[in-house]
């Protein structure tokens, strides 16, 4: 419960120490994991200072030396210490009773990493979508190294010979020990802000895997995912993997070979250009060519190489037909002219006109009918008598009874 005071209702130093102590006691015996910065035996007593792995802070140890002797640990090593919260009322100092003290050694760090990796997997911080491309050809790389490192030189070099404009914003920190993962963290913040940055390279030499460790910090690995500017992990050799390989946007086996895959070489893409300018030229003369060629073969052809011949050929053709339009219309007309003629006499042949040139006649009626006996002529009737070329007017007169015979 909460402890009520006021100003004029104050309680002394010794009550909040002594709440302070209750309340540190109330969390009973746990497991701490730091790395031994200092160590001081006085008598059968031992004073450890546990530093955090990461961040800036530490905390007193103290175990007797059968303890401390037990797991034979030196100054630097990393340890889990199992101990007992205390605070001193007395003095108002905090402090950790060991009880038992283990190295952590190389299989426990493995196991331990293997289990952090599993977790930010599930995550996806590992996965293959989240990761950015990089740009072909960054102005500015911002680079994560340690103070005067070989790495530093490695990535700076090569990228420079590769192509000497690039540009360099270098972020030195501790890339080793308990401040590294820290500082790292601040410095890839700082690169990330600045907009002139297009990708960040954290490189560092190899190493042994407690020296790696900062790279696999759990802290570290969030952000660097969480940053907008690709980030290349470029840390010790081919065989080293820390965790900052699986979630860095590209992973390179060594900083020699980070400074090769961000950056180009100015010759191979000078060589790249020529190339493709030989084939884009090639490409534009061989259609020239074939434009050339074809245009060659429509100009040869007879119609574009003589037009007037071709004109002279098409008269000619027409007066050839015109000819033989009008051989076939002749001599369409001279067998129509046959074929009226003949008619003309098969008609004339048959016509009345010829029986009566040859002296015949006809006679005929007044209302034009053909006499065809005398026994159709009445005494008296006016009959008309057609010749070939005229006509006369008779009156028929009575006949003699039984001979048969006209006037």
């Amino acid at each position: 419960m909460a402890l009520e005071t006021s100003a004029e209702a104050p309680v002394p130093v010794r009550t909040i120490l002594q709440l302070v102590g209750g309340w540190i006691g109330r969390l009973g015996r746990v497991w701490v994991e730091g790395q031994i910065a200092e160590c001081n035996k006085r008598g059968a007593a031992v004073f450890v200072t546990l530093r955090d792995p990461v961040a800036a802070v530490s905390v007193q140890v103290i175990c007797t030396r059968q303890v401390f002797e037990a797991a034979s640990l030196e100054q630097g090593a990393r340890v889990v210490v199992f101990a007992k919260p205390e605070f001193n009322a007395t003095r108002g100092s905090f402090a950790l009773t060991g009880l038992e003290i283990r190295a952590v050694g190389t299989g426990e760090l493995l196991a331990r990493l293997d289990r952090l990796r599993r977790a930010l997997a599930a995550e996806g911080l590992f996965s293959a979508e989240r990761k950015r491309p990089l740009p072909f050809l960054p102005a500015v790389i911002g680079l994560i190294c340690g103070r005067e490192s070989a790495a530093e030189r490695d990535v700076v070099q090569n990228a420079q010979r590769r192509w000497p404009a690039v540009r360099f914003r270098i972020e030195q920190t501790a890339v080793q020990g308990p401040y590294a993962a820290g500082e790292v963290i601040a410095a890839l913040r700082r690169l990330d802000e600045d907009r002139d940055v297009d990708v960040i390279v954290v490189a560092r030499g190899g190493g042994s895997v407690e020296d790696l460790l900062p790279f696999s910090d759990e802290d570290l690995l969030r952000a660097v995912a969480a940053c907008r500017t690709p980030v290349v992990s470029a840390i010790g050799h081919e065989q080293d993997t820390p965790l900052l390989d699986y979630v860095a946007d590209l992973r390179a086996s060594t900083p020699t070979d980070a400074a090769k895959r961000i950056v180009p070489d100015v010759a191979e893409e000078l060589t790249l250009v020529t190339q493709l300018r030989d084939r884009a030229r090639r490409s534009v003369l061989g259609w020239l060519d074939r434009e050339l060629a074809w245009l060659d073969a429509v100009r040869s052809r007879p119609a574009l190489a003589d037009p007037v011949r071709e004109i002279e050929r098409q008269a000619e053709q027409v007066d050839a037909l015109a000819r033989r339009a009008r051989q076939s219309l002749d001599a369409s007309l001279a067998r129509a002219g046959d074929d009226i003629a003949h008619t003309r006499a098969r008609l004339l042949a048959l016509s009345p006109a010829a029986t009566l040139r040859r002296g015949y006649a006809i006679v005929q009626h007044a209302d034009a009918a053909v006499v065809r006996a005398a026994a159709d002529v009445s005494p008296g009737e006016r009959l008309t008598v057609r010749f070939a070329e005229d006509q006369l007017t008779v009156c028929s007169a009575a006949a003699g009874a039984g001979d048969g015979d006209h006037e």
